[in-house]
C-alpha cells in the first residue's frame, strides 16, 4: 500500500526555528530562509502549488493571488493576529478555510506600549543618544531630568484585551486607569484596576 503523501506547505517568511522545525518534520515544507518578502508573482506562484499557504501579515493575499491557487489548497493559516491582508470572501469561494493565531500578541503587545512610556516619560532614547555620541558629562542635579509615572493618568482608548493589560501594567507603577470603550468592562475588572470610564 503504497504511503501517504505530506502535505506541501509553502512558508513566506522567515519564521522562528523551532516553528520551523516542527513543519519540517510534519509536512513537505518550503520555507523563505532569506526572510525576503514575496511580491505578488511570487505569492501567487506559491498559492499555485501548495496545500497549505503560510502567510504573515504583510503578505497581501488578495483576489488574484487566491484565483491562481491550485485546488489542492485547503488552508490559508496566517501568522498573525490578524486577517485584513486576506481577501476572505475570495477564499470563502474557492474552499479555502482561513486561520490566524488571534490573541497571541496582548501580552507582548502591552509590554512595547509600557515600554514606549516609560521611554517618554524618562527621556530613554534621548540619553541613550547623548551616550552613544560621546557627548554625556555625566550625572548632574538637573541633566536629563525626566517625569515619573506614579501618581499621573494613563487615558486608554479601546478596553480590549490589549487595552486592559496595559492598563494591569500600568497600575503596577502607580498609574491611575481612564478608560474610553464602545461598552463599559465588566464591574470586576474595573474594581480590579480601579479604573474609571465617563459614559453618555
Amino acid at each position: 500500500m503504497p504511503t501517504r503523501q505530506k502535505p506541501l506547505v509553502i512558508v513566506t517568511r522567515k519564521l522562528p526555528d523551532p516553528i520551523e522545525t516542527r513543519m519540517m518534520e510534519l509536512f513537505d515544507t518550503r520555507l523563505n530562509a532569506d526572510d525576503r518578502p514575496l511580491d505578488a508573482a511570487a505569492l501567487a506562484e506559491a498559492a499555485s502549488t501548495a496545500d497549505v499557504l503560510v502567510p504573515t501579515v504583510t503578505d497581501r493575499i488578495d483576489a488574484a493571488v487566491i484565483e491562481a491557487a491550485s485546488p489542492r489548497l485547503k488552508l490559508i493559516a496566517s501568522f498573525g493576529t490578524g486577517v485584513d491582508h486576506i481577501d476572505l470572501k475570495a477564499a470563502q469561494a474557492r474552499g479555502i478555510v482561513v486561520t490566524n493565531t488571534p490573541g497571541v500578541l496582548t501580552e507582548d503587545t502591552a509590554d512595547m506600549t509600557m515600554a514606549l512610556i516609560l521611554a517618554v516619560a524618562r527621556r530613554l532614547t534621548e540619553g541613550e543618544r547623548l551616550v552613544r555620541s560621546g557627548e554625556w558629562g555625566g550625572w548632574g542635579p538637573v541633566s536629563m531630568l525626566g517625569s515619573r509615572l506614579s501618581g499621573k493618568r494613563l487615558g486608554i482608548l479601546g478596553m480590549g484585551r490589549i487595552g486592559t493589560a496595559l492598563a494591569r501594567r500600568a497600575r503596577g507603577f502607580g498609574l491611575s486607569v481612564h478608560y474610553h470603550n464602545r461598552h463599559r468592562v465588566a464591574a470586576e475588572v474595573e474594581a480590579e484596576l480601579e479604573a474609571l470610564t465617563k459614559q453618555r
